[in-house]
């Protein structure tokens, strides 16, 4: 019974030194695959990808700098005229209460009418104002497409030779937290794009 137990003890002996064995073999097999896929490329060379920095390209970009600048116009004016329809319209209802006030009208048809026509001027200028809003909505979202198919239409020739797999956004470092500078092509793009635009 003794050499039973002692035979045993061996067999689970040398089981657990070839387990041992093999664990450490699956271990330093693993880092070796992870230490090679650490490995940077190699000084001069780069990866097949590349990123833009949207915010500089908007800053930078004559058509976006342009668009812009309508967009804003367009949004002064709207607000100017918005703002001296409301001081004619305060002008008109001020009136109104004064004369109201001192009973200045014949009748009270005649009030009643005059207060009717000032609500309708006020219905008028709140539909106005949301239609200047949703026509400035309109133009900045056209514009953001037009902007759109122009990078796309731009990257498609850029890239015509294949050189980059990917080439991603960046707001803000929103998306790339860090990068190598040789992955930046923001300055490449605008220049390319000014260029383009200018033709």
């Amino acid at each position: 019974m003794n050499k039973t137990q002692t035979i045993i003890n061996i067999v689970f002996a040398v089981a657990i030194v070839v387990l041992c064995i093999l664990v450490f073999a699956f271990r330093s097999g693993k880092a070796s695959t992870s230490e090679s896929a650490a490995i940077p490329v190699a000084e001069g060379t780069q990866m097949p990808i590349a990123y833009l920095n949207v915010d500089s390209l908007l800053a930078n970009y004559t058509f976006a700098q342009e668009a812009q600048e309508k967009l804003m116009s367009k949004q002064e004016d709207a607000r100017l005229k918005l703002n001296q329809n409301a001081r004619t319209l305060q002008s008109e209802m001020a009136d109104f209460q004064k004369k109201y006030e001192n009973n200045a009208f014949l009748s009270a048809e005649r009030a009643q009418s005059e207060y009717q026509r000032l609500q309708k001027k006020q219905q008028d200028l709140e539909e106005l104002e949301n239609k200047l809003a949703q026509d400035i909505m309109m133009e900045n979202q056209k514009l953001n497409i037009q902007l759109s198919d122009s990078l796309s239409a731009f990257l498609k020739d850029y890239n015509a030779d294949g050189r980059y797999q990917i080439i991603m956004s960046n707001n803000a470092k929103d998306n790339i937290l860090m990068a190598a500078d040789i992955y930046d092509i923001t300055n490449e793009i605008v220049s390319g794009m000014n260029a383009r635009y200018k033709k």
